[in-house]
């Protein structure tokens, strides 16, 4: 199956599955305005646009390669937040000084995770393999379009963050996102999908994973993506795309017996440290605002007696 017109065809679906929510809240939801509706088409665009050049990425480089690149969309989205300043850093915070070191250093284990795997601890066959490098004029420039691939996704967090800061509705969010990207993507995909017969599927398993992936892949992971952006803002959102390469690993040799390397653990434990690091400095920096917000609303107050003496006089 074409990855182009599949993507077409689980957004399509997502889009359809979502149109009985979008049409029976519409009177429960705010206005939706003209500059809501086009910045909700420019996330589309960036939707778009970041699928199909993470595919062209993909074929010219590698997967691996794909996913080593990828754990730098925490480090992208961190100084987006702080340019936008959706995030506040402080150099002399202790906070602000664990939020940056965790979130290098877990970007930093999951490039060992994916770059180097070393001797095996669990061993099915004994491999032993190095650093993935490749001189490739070809692999370079797919590892350049993966490098915009991971700079669309982090201006995605932070435009998905002040998009749903504004327009509290994340399921409205969802179906205008999968509608936008359904156009766009097919546009895309009948330019660079020259065969005809693409389109037709031509298997259960095809459709299978259309549906799969259109209930999980957009409406649940995207709505939940929405609403913890919500929540706790970009940055905790990207924060756990290195974690997801560890929790990975360690399925894939539980459930599949794959065998497990000497650098996916040493990987793993500096992903969890640095992954903690940030959790801290967040989890400090809320317990400061907390307390500042009740010395605000506290202030100063006159005494009663004094008040009262005060009226007399």
């Amino acid at each position: 199956m074409s990855k182009y017109v599949s993507v077409v065809y689980y957004n399509a679906l997502a889009t359809l599955l979502l149109l009985p929510y979008f049409l029976f809240h519409r009177k429960k939801r705010a206005p939706i305005t003209h500059s809501l509706l086009f910045r909700f088409f420019l996330l589309g665009l960036i939707g778009s646009t970041g699928q199909i050049l993470f595919l062209s990425g993909v074929k010219l480089s590698s997967p691996t390669l794909s996913s080593a690149l990828a754990n730098l969309i925490p480090i992208f989205t961190f100084l987006l937040a702080v340019i936008v300043r959706m995030e506040t850093f402080d150099v002399r915070r202790s906070s602000s000084q664990a939020k940056a070191l965790g979130a290098v250093v877990s970007v930093g284990g999951a490039f060992i995770v994916t770059l180097y795997q070393g001797p095996a601890v669990l061993m099915r066959t004994f491999d032993h393999h190095q650093l993935i490098f490749s001189q490739n004029p070809e692999w370079i420039f797919g590892g350049v379009l993966l490098l915009v691939v991971c700079l669309l996704s982090a201006t995605w967090n932070i435009a998905q963050g002040a998009t749903v800061k504004e327009h509290g509705e994340p399921m409205t969010i969802v179906f205008f996102f999968t509608f936008f990207i359904t156009i766009q993507s097919a546009v895309f995909s009948l330019v660079l999908e020259r065969n005809p017969n693409a389109w037709i599927l031509k298997s259960s398993i095809e459709i299978v994973a259309i549906v799969y992936t259109a209930v999980f892949g957009s409406i649940f992971r995207i709505a939940i993506h929405t609403w913890c952006l919500r929540k706790k803002g970009p940055v905790y959102v990207a924060m756990f795309k290195p974690l997801g390469i560890a929790i990975a690993v360690f399925m894939t040799v539980l459930f599949l017996g794959d065998t497990l390397y000497l650098g996916s653990v040493i990987g793993s434990i500096i992903i969890a440290v640095g992954f903690y690091s940030v959790m801290w400095g967040q989890m400090k920096e809320m317990k400061m605002d907390l307390k500042n917000e009740a010395s605000q609303s506290s202030g100063p107050k006159t005494p009663l007696i004094q008040t009262s003496a005060t009226e007399e006089a």
